[in-house]
């Protein structure tokens, strides 16, 4: 970690920093701490096919459909699984009297993929993320600090083996390394964490991606075993996947409150979002070939050349200006 920070990999996420290893340290976030008691929640929507990962892969091909993260369109997992976890704290108390705990889920300074490897959920593959060979990569963490000492669950062993097939994929080159991730690269970072300008020479690689993205672990061999989400939570909301990018262009930041009320892309707010999503048109723009189908993508585009944010006029221009 110390490394990573030292690179700057970590761009504008400040937060990582400030905290320092007080991360790698559990007791000094929650002072008592002896054991930490990690855990997964799988979030493949109820209904996805057995093919899933070759049609997410197929959206990318379809220049006007806009792409959300498959972990975003549903009800935001924060909410989920911390309610879950403490119910689960709750019934440890019940069994063995009254103790201190805390629980957390991607909320606080944690070192998730790290206690989590090492309480055996699984290893890090080469694009960081978590990997457990009957249920892949598309799961959340989260974790209950306890002042009770529990015997410790043994790591297991790292299953990647030759395969670079998530550094391959990666549209940006974000993984530089085995587990070693350039956030500043990465679309996940570009589209959620940063609140300025998406780089110029990034900007066409980020395709029709909106929010996140999902294309290391679409490649990933393990992904086969990933496990469906039996809650209703995480099936998707209408918008939020297949919708074309002139729909989403058109959302008003009422409309785009309401839709992402509870969901995890409502951090990022409407400018934000318009700024992602005319990126994504201006690469539609690009692709496209047809003068009807460039008309209707510059059309859209134009609702927004005079919006009151300066972001978003910009990468309307850029877009505009991709035709």
């Amino acid at each position: 970690m110390r490394a990573w920070l030292a690179a700057g990999f970590h761009g504008e996420m400040a937060y990582m920093a400030r905290h320092g290893m007080a991360r790698a340290r559990p007791a000094e976030l929650l002072p008592g701490t002896l054991s930490v008691v990690t855990a997964r929640m799988d979030y493949l929507p109820r209904q996805t096919q057995i093919n899933w990962q070759a049609q997410e892969l197929e959206r990318l091909q379809r220049p006007e459909e806009a792409v959300v993260s498959l972990y975003a369109r549903g009800r935001d997992y924060h909410k989920v699984l911390r309610v879950r976890l403490q119910r689960l704290a709750e019934r440890i108390a019940a069994a063995v009297g009254p103790l201190g705990q805390r629980v957390f889920t991607d909320s606080a300074p944690v070192l998730e993929a790290e206690l989590a490897t090492r309480s055996g959920q699984g290893w890090r593959g080469k694009h960081t993320l978590v990997l457990n060979r009957s249920a892949g990569s598309m799961f959340f963490l989260g974790e209950i600090y306890l002042d009770l000492a529990l015997p410790a669950t043994a790591p297991v062993a790292a299953h990647c083996g030759a395969c670079k097939a998530c550094m391959v994929a990666c549209p940006t080159q974000a993984i530089v390394g085995p587990q070693r991730l350039d956030a500043r690269r990465c679309i996940s970072y570009l589209t959620i964490e940063h609140a300025g300008a998406i780089p110029l020479e990034l900007r066409a690689l980020l395709g029709n991606r909106i929010y996140g993205c999902d294309d290391c672990q679409l490649v990933c061999p393990w992904n086969k075993f990933a496990q469906r989400s039996p809650l209703p939570d995480f099936d998707p909301r209408a918008g939020l996947e297949g919708a074309s990018l002139i729909e989403l262009l058109a959302w008003s930041e009422a409309e785009f409150l309401l839709r992402s009320a509870g969901n995890p892309i409502r951090r990022i707010g409407h400018e934000r979002w318009l700024r992602n999503v005319a990126l994504a048109l201006g690469n539609a723009l690009r692709a496209s070939v047809a003068p009807e189908q460039r008309a209707r993508l510059r059309a859209a585009l134009q609702t927004r050349a005079k919006h009151p944010s300066a972001l978003v006029r910009e990468h309307v221009a850029w877009a505009l200006a991709q035709g």
